[in-house]
């Protein structure tokens, strides 16, 4: 049986147990325990059937589809774990959220200082708020907040930094215990090495269902909605120039979550903001929007290989992906598959 979670403002904590008592139940909590998703008819949901099994066909790999909170159609295994590998790191700001609100931070903006000693001069300035956005400057030249780059080397810090310094507990008991009123039914598990995420599509659909309900689950609010509110949506600011080019310098010797400190994409000014990614116009395409036939409040978790979660609040509407095919990003670029897969998921939508 999970603990009882109460959340209001100000206060996030668990009924009847203590820290030790949440560390002893997280190896229960890990275990998969939740029921099945209610499913659904397309038609009865009012999606069009055929299209989305056009685009799970396009797509191909493995695919879950929600609407209005219920499943509406699925392709290729559910119950199998991947490596979800970028989509996960909204997952450390929804966590970094759930930090402040017990008072373990002050606030986003926090400087991770306090917790290295060891940082340059150059960075001790870095707040949390700089490495979910990708502006911690960590291992490139520039001081934090001056230029933007996809930055694996800065993750690695941002999940070290919480789970090690702040939660002080194994990715495991951060996540299951704060996230167990989402009755997940496969579990989640995280690598050793850089703590990235492998998860079942069905399981990581619950995951971004909630971030589309902005934090509740089933009308309980398990992260308060100020912090999505505030937070979900472009932090990066429009005209913030890229990072010059450089060799990384992982002084403190972290490692990476998976790639280098400038790689993936340079997309991110006007369309990045605590690890999602939104359908803004930004510094590198003026003049359309990240997806320009999307909706315009679409915004996605990006993971590599097809590891994708899309979000689409207007339409109550959620897809994740595993393995799929979705080309590139290309901001602004109308023929870009990524582009043409989420109008196809719109376009599903009849009522």
């Amino acid at each position: 049986m999970f603990p009882t979670i109460i959340s209001q403002p100000g206060v996030l904590r668990w009924r009847g147990m203590t820290r030790r008592d949440l560390l002893i139940a997280a190896p229960a909590v890990m275990r998969a325990q939740g029921a099945g998703w209610r499913t659904g008819d397309p038609a009865a949901l009012g999606l069009d059937g055929a299209l989305l099994r056009d685009l799970g066909a396009a797509l191909g790999g493995r695919g879950c589809v929600v609407r209005d909170g219920v499943v509406a159609s699925t392709w290729g295994a559910q119950n199998e774990h991947a490596d979800v590998f970028s989509s996960a790191k909204p997952l450390l700001s929804t966590l970094l959220f759930l930090a402040v609100e017990e008072g373990r931070l002050a606030g986003v903006d926090a400087a991770i200082g306090p917790y290295w000693p060891q940082l340059a001069p150059k960075d001790r300035s870095i707040s949390f708020a700089h490495l979910a956005n990708m502006m911690s400057g960590y291992a490139r030249p520039e001081p934090p907040g001056t230029a933007w780059a996809y930055n694996d080397y800065a993750i690695q810090l941002y999940q070290q930094t919480l789970f090690d310094r702040v939660f002080r507990q194994t990715p495991e008991t951060a996540a299951h215990v704060r996230l167990a009123a989402l009755g997940l039914e496969d579990g989640l598990r995280f690598r050793e090495r850089n703590r990235r995420l492998s998860a079942t599509v069905r399981d990581f659909a619950r995951i971004a269902w909630m971030w589309l309900e902005k934090g509740a689950w089933n009308g309980r609010q398990i992260v308060p909605r100020a912090y999505f509110e505030r937070y979900q949506q472009p932090r990066v600011p429009f005209d913030l120039p890229h990072t010059a080019a450089a060799e990384t310098d992982d002084y403190l010797g972290i490692g990476t979550f998976g790639g280098g400190s400038d790689h993936f994409t340079q997309f991110g000014a006007g369309a990045y903001g605590f690890n999602w990614w939104f359908n803004r116009k930004g510094r590198l395409h003026p003049d359309r929007t990240l997806w320009p036939d999307a909706p315009a409040d679409t915004f996605l978790s990006i993971g590599a290989f097809g590891n994708n979660a899309v979000m689409i609040p207007s339409l109550r509407l959620v897809l994740v992906s595993s393995q799929g095919e979705w080309g590139a990003l290309e901001g602004g670029a109308p023929a870009a598959p990524m582009n043409r897969h989420i109008a196809r998921l719109a376009a599903s939508v009849k009522r």
